[in-house]
């Protein structure tokens, strides 16, 4: 008897597994897999903080203990130099470690005398319909400031950027705070080890000697890196100065269409007749994108004032906050799914979009 044929597509469903009382759905499959290569900028990065230890400790034993024979010196340095590196290794654990801002969806409160509710009714009575508010990608809720990262295939709350320097992790709502204090602690030991060296060096310039060949080598070294992780992660560290006290994410400063999801509803006009509520990007003319632009310079919605903005990173309700904030910066207040908007913020954003559908 002839064999029937192996169909090319079948329409069975495969097995579902067994539904038991520790049965928990999960919705990591479609998340990016990580590697082993993932993490190989990260060790570069520690590589490039502890490479120059050897040096430095050659330099503060040869300059204070053997040539100055200050010993006093010697353990103040010392115990300036490695309390910094302590500091910047244990922001940098919690950068690694620590979720930068998980994504929850929040189950409903049943009642049980209630009646009731159809699907339809609870998807309607919900914000999950509303443009922006619900990631189509990772299905889950969008909060204020939320972006998918499609490199971890995720949300994040107030997501910052992704860093591949930091195993491929993002900078979200909880670790900014570290990520802040993780630069600041870079920047000061680099200056601390370049105006150290650098007065070594000038003493070895003065007194040739009483010091030996190989001390200025190590002390030039140390200067030129000094320097040059002082000029970039420096500069670094000051746009970040000034974006925490204009209260903008990295994503807010550099993409000025994301003002498109705070526009009120638009007048009804021919002009906004094309448009989609809200508008996107390549719904707009040449006119209006640089109108976006031009706003995006001086509408910051989340702007609530300098002082406030640097209470919503650096603020604390605990009792030892403050201590949290020095050794590892630790994360930033509130639960990253609600901020205030600034002053007038809403007349202007009102102004813009009568603006935006003026345009031909």
């Amino acid at each position: 008897m002839r064999e029937r044929p192996t169909p090319l597509l079948t329409f069975s469903d495969p097995p579902a597994p067994a539904i038991t009382q520790d049965f928990t759905p999960t919705y990591d499959d479609d998340k990016p897999v990580r590697r082993w290569y993932h993490n190989v900028p990260l060790y570069g990065v520690i590589a490039l903080l502890v490479a120059p230890h050897p040096s430095l400790l050659f330099v503060l034993i040869q300059h204070y203990l053997i040539v100055l024979e200050t010993p006093l010196k010697f353990i103040v340095h010392l115990s300036v130099i490695y309390t910094l590196t302590f500091m910047m290794f244990s922001s940098l654990i919690v950068l690694v470690a620590r979720d930068p801002g998980p994504v929850v969806l929040e189950e409903p409160q049943n009642d049980r005398n209630s009646e009731e509710v159809g699907l339809t009714e609870a998807l309607m009575s919900s914000d999950l319909l509303t443009p922006g508010r619900f990631c189509r990608i990772c299905w889950t809720p969008k909060p204020d400031r939320t972006h998918h990262c499609s490199f971890c295939g995720r949300c994040v709350l107030k997501m910052d950027h992704h860093c591949p320097w930091l195993g491929n992790r993002c900078v979200g709502h909880r670790t900014y705070p570290a990520f802040l204090h993780f630069l600041l602690c870079i920047t000061l030991l680099a200056i601390y080890v370049a105006v150290l060296c650098a007065h070594a060096l000038y003493y070895a310039f003065n007194n040739p000697y009483t010091v030996d060949e190989f001390s200025p080598v190590h002390e030039i070294g140390l200067v030129f890196a000094g320097l040059t992780f002082t000029i970039v992660i420096g500069s670094f560290f000051a746009y970040h100065l000034y974006l925490v006290s204009t209260n903008q994410t990295t994503l807010e400063h550099i993409t000025p269409f994301l003002l498109l999801r705070y526009l009120p509803v638009l007048p009804n006009t021919e002009s906004s007749s094309r448009l989609s509520d809200p508008p996107l990007e390549h719904e707009l003319s040449y006119r209006q994108r640089r109108l976006i632009k031009e706003a995006h310079g001086h509408i910051r919605v989340y702007d609530v004032g300098f002082r406030k903005n640097w209470k919503q990173i650096i603020g604390w309700k605990q009792p030892y906050g403050l201590m949290t904030r020095l050794l590892c910066g630790g994360s930033s207040m509130g639960d990253g799914k609600f901020f205030p908007h600034g002053p007038d913020i809403e007349d202007r954003l009102a102004r813009l979009a009568q603006a935006l559908v003026q345009d031909k």
